[in-house]
């Protein structure tokens, strides 16, 4: 079942409405961050994708490819398991578009130490190591014994799942790369760090 190809895959349907906006079309890096990551994403995967909701349809160019959420599940899942139902026997890295520091160096080495006998292979930070759903590439049969845990009653929680589940952790080589912009004082945050950076 498991696929030596790995399709990207950018979560953008989201309401973002702790941060106020859509996170996906926050300028970190001169362009909208759902198309900046979509970039990334090219460069390590087969093909790349980005989820929406329907009516963020009509604000992307064409030379994107999306995937509609079916709305068949609640939170990540949504995205995820529309991914899944487009192409069930693939394997998805995916990305939240609330990671604003997540770079090409960080998506290389979660490619290099993938182990696709395992359901994923996702990143976690060095003090907890939890699982990042939403940073990590899930196998076909991840996100297929995710509909069975959906279908149990279990809740609709990914990394709840990841937790109880036969996955391959990796710590980056930098935690920042996972840092979640949810909030505005997020955003003032990581914009203070990519101002720091340049000057170095």
């Amino acid at each position: 079942m498991n696929s030596n190809k790995v399709y990207g895959l950018v979560l953008s349907g989201g309401k973002s409405s702790r941060m106020g906006t859509d996170k996906g079309t926050i300028s970190y890096h001169g362009q909208p961050q759902r198309e900046y990551l979509y970039k990334l994403l090219e460069q390590v995967c087969d093909t790349t994708f980005m989820s929406i909701r329907k009516e963020q349809g009509a604000t992307l160019s064409k030379e994107y490819n999306t995937i509609i959420d079916q709305d068949l599940y609640r939170g990540p899942y949504n995205g995820l398991l529309s991914a899944y139902n487009r192409d069930p026997k693939a394997s998805w890295l995916v990305l939240a578009c609330d990671l604003p520091l997540i770079n090409l160096k960080a998506l290389e080495q979660l490619i290099q130490e993938r182990d696709p006998n395992k359901v994923a292979t996702a990143f976690t930070l060095k003090d907890h190591n939890l699982p990042e759903p939403l940073c990590a590439i899930w196998e076909a049969e991840g996100l297929q014994k995710s509909i069975d845990y959906l279908a149990e009653g279990n809740g609709s929680c990914p990394r709840k799942f990841l937790i109880n589940a036969d996955v391959k952790i990796v710590n980056p080589d930098n935690d920042e790369v996972l840092l979640n912009a949810n909030f505005q004082e997020d955003y003032e945050q990581v914009m203070t760090k990519l101002k720091l950076l340049k000057q170095l």
